[in-house]
């Protein structure tokens, strides 16, 4: 089980601190967005708020990548991962990379429960 949390670790870590970083460098390209998809994406990146977002999502992957405080590292990923697949799921009608990122996030606070239990 050790090897398949660092797995998700890794894997999840890269995945916030690459994507976070595109935002402000733009080397990927960007599927087209449509309806209301691309009205609420527009509200979100006219607003300044992705940019906080991004500024988050590099700094809790940098956080899960060295190793720095990973069990805090997840549970302040889970608010930005229960809205990527919200979004995906309600606005943008197309279910993906945020279910998924949804799961391991949801598996990991769970493996590491016992770290949790003084909050609670």
């Amino acid at each position: 089980m050790k090897i398949v949390n660092l797995i998700i670790t890794y894997l999840v870590g890269l995945v916030f601190f690459v994507f976070g970083i595109e935002h402000f460098v733009h080397l990927l390209p960007k599927p087209e967005m449509t309806g209301d998809a691309a009205t609420w994406a527009g509200i979100l990146m006219s607003s300044g708020y992705m940019t906080v977002v991004k500024i988050l999502e590099i700094a809790f992957g940098a956080m899960l990548l060295a190793n720095f405080k990973r069990p805090l590292a997840w549970l302040l990923l889970l608010p930005i991962v229960v809205n990527i697949a919200l979004f995906e799921v309600f606005i943008a009608k197309t279910p993906g990379i945020g279910i998924a990122l949804l799961l391991m996030n949801s598996y990991m606070v769970y493996s590491n429960r016992e770290t949790y239990k003084g909050l609670i």
